[in-house]
């Protein structure tokens, strides 16, 4: 009767996965190793990693470059599923395309060409664009047109493309993931994604105590009123698991947790000031941005707080029986609590 039992049960997956490395890499590969279903990861990133640091057993890791075609060839030929997490978010414009456009065009034909079940890639919400006529809340049949003065805006408008041409007439199915802004403990310098709080997580401990402990000294953050999403790796990751699965139907997903948050919001909890900025003031800074392509990557996110983008997260409830564990401000606060033991570390 066992035997028979053992005969029927489903044959684990064998899944690839890029940028295991990275925050949501973590995350994502954690969940899998959880997963009753997957029996095997193969992981690949550029730095150096022994996946047994992070108590994972599962995983087989190798060294490699998404822009290697003969390393993702390799990696994804023995898959039965493909995690695309390799992306570029704060690099120059230049080198962030040539890895995120030209490394997914590698990792999408490998997948097709290897005939594998499912392809789950992270998109992001910034896919959509920071468009005064989006409506809102966004939903998944809105297009994803991308904003050309954001550069990481526009590549994954533009991948998401890519990866449709790829996979036309293939029997490969997609899950794409469209998370808001994600953070947590595992990524706590992702708040500097946030305009104005660039400077928090590069803080050493004793000033940062000291702003802390001396109200003239702490910063003060702008705050134009458009409010913004958060959502924890760990649900973004639980959502992703979903699609490595099965579960649902292939297709877009937005992920966002519970709750809306404003600056002002985030200057309490870091216990910062803040003030209003006119709507015409943060206009003029974005337009600024977008024609100095010398300035940091970091700083293209003042466009994300001209216009609010905020998603609704109904499908992936429905289709995928989605259930984030943490709220927006849950999430803030442990992304918060995570920046500052990082910077008293340092």
């Amino acid at each position: 009767m066992a035997s028979s039992a053992r005969a029927r049960r489903p044959r684990q997956l064998t899944v690839a996965v890029t940028g295991p490395t990275g925050e949501i890499g973590r995350a994502v590969v954690a969940a899998l190793e959880r997963s009753r279903e997957v029996g095997q990861i193969l992981g690949m990133a550029r730095r150096p990693f022994d996946p047994r640091e992070r108590g994972w057993k599962k995983v087989v890791y190798r060294r490699g470059d998404v822009l290697d075609r003969r390393k993702v060839v390799r990696l994804i030929e023995e898959a039965d599923v493909v995690v695309h997490l390799a992306f570029m978010i704060m690099g120059s414009a230049k080198a962030s395309r040539r890895v995120n456009l030209d490394g997914s065009r590698n990792v999408f034909e490998a997948a097709v060409q290897a005939g594998v079940k499912r392809l789950v890639y992270a998109s992001s919400v910034a896919a959509y664009g920071f468009h005064k006529d989006n409506p809102q809340p966004l939903t998944e049949d809105v297009a994803a047109r991308g904003t050309s003065a954001h550069y990481y805006s526009a590549q994954k408008a533009e991948v998401e493309e890519l990866l449709a041409d790829a996979l036309h007439g293939s029997r490969t199915k997609a899950y794409v993931f469209r998370p808001c802004i994600v953070a947590g403990p595992q990524a706590p310098l992702l708040i500097d994604s946030l305009p104005y709080t660039q400077v928090s997580g590069r803080l050493p401990g004793p000033v940062l105590s000291l702003l802390e402990g001396v109200p003239m000294l702490r910063p003060v953050l702008p705050d134009p009123g458009v409010p913004f999403q958060l959502v924890h790796h760990d649900d973004v990751a639980s959502a992703m698991r979903a699609g490595v699965v099965g579960r649902g139907r292939p297709g877009i997903y937005n992920l966002a947790a519970p709750g809306e948050l404003t600056v002002r919001q985030l200057a309490d909890e870091l216990g910062w000031y803040s003030i209003p900025l006119p709507e015409l003031a943060v206009d003029a800074a974005a337009e600024m941005v977008s024609r100095l392509g010398f300035l940091p990557a970091q700083a293209q996110w003042i466009a994300a707080f001209r216009e609010p983008v905020i998603m609704s997260a109904a499908k992936a409830r429905k289709e995928l029986g989605w259930r984030p564990r943490h709220n927006a401000l849950e999430t803030l606060r442990e992304t918060i609590a995570a920046t500052r033991m990082d910077s008293i570390i340092r």
